[in-house]
């Protein structure tokens, strides 16, 4: 019979899952390397976007403080001190929240403008690792219907979440130091949805059994999106890296459908 782990040891391997997750970035980025002609193909996309999302931010981080005081109508009437404090956190947990939805819409959006790279990519990697077997090949209006429906799912809860935590933001120093780490898994999760999907795909696998393959390895998920998440912060870094960005998530993709195989086999032998 097979021992069943324990949860301390499950509690134990979530950082060496976490930092699995963390290398398939990695692995991604050695992409680069081995075909920097169709990576750099890549990058055009991620590049126009991200000139547009710089701007928006630029003039968002420039009127952040007339926004926090449009947003904060009760503390007017409060002490200066009180005031500013209250005015600050909202200031901070508006930029916090707009940096989350920019760096998830960025990959949404540039995975739709680029799609046609991004999918090469993809099956480029696929091709690399073993292929897929009876790949599906979806037709394209059909195709994006469902990548625009289920991007549009994301979006909602993404914008629940950035409430969230912009509620969050206005509790003094809880807020600055919850909000961004809530933010990064938040981020992180979606962003792993996102550059996975075209390997789920090729596969016919639709979102919600994405979603649950995912969430069975919870922890090279979210060390895969975060890494991925920050690594956007850096100021165009996004631009190099989207191409890494989907080629680790079709590896992540890859591994989550092995591990729900095995999964499965492993029920039949019980069975």
């Amino acid at each position: 019979m097979k021992r069943m782990a324990s949860p301390s040891t499950t509690r134990a391997r979530v950082p060496a899952r976490f930092l699995c997750g963390v290398r398939l970035l990695g692995s991604g980025l050695r992409m680069w390397i081995t075909d920097p002609v169709i990576m750099l193909t890549g990058a055009i996309p991620a590049l126009i976007v991200a000139v547009v999302y710089l701007a928006g931010f630029i003039v968002l981080a420039n009127n952040a403080d007339g926004i926090a005081d449009a947003v904060t109508p009760f503390a007017r009437d409060w002490g200066e001190t009180a005031r500013t404090i209250v005015r600050a956190a909202a200031a901070v947990a508006l930029i916090g929240v707009a940096l989350l939805l920019i760096v998830y819409t960025f990959t949404a959006v540039t995975l739709a403008i680029g799609s046609p790279f991004y999918e090469r990519i993809s099956r480029k990697v696929e091709s690399r690792l073993g292929g897929i077997d009876s790949a599906v090949e979806l037709p394209f209006w059909p195709g994006l219907g469902r990548g625009i429906l289920d991007g549009l799912r994301v979006l909602v809860a993404t914008l629940g979440v950035a409430i969230l935590l912009f509620a969050f933001g206005f509790i003094p120093i809880v807020g600055q130091t919850l909000v961004p780490v809530l933010g990064a898994l938040a981020g992180g999760w979606f962003i792993a949805l996102e550059l996975s999907g075209f390997a789920f795909e090729a596969r016919g696998i639709d979102g919600s059994s994405k979603r649950r393959m995912l969430r069975a390895d919870r922890a090279t998920t979210l060390g895969f999106g975060v890494a991925t998440y920050l690594v956007f912060f850096i100021p165009f870094a996004a631009v190099i890296m989207m191409p890494a960005a989907v080629a680790g998530g079709t590896i992540l993709a890859r591994t989550a459908i092995a591990g729900a195989d095995d999964r499965g086999r492993g029920v039949s032998r019980a069975g």
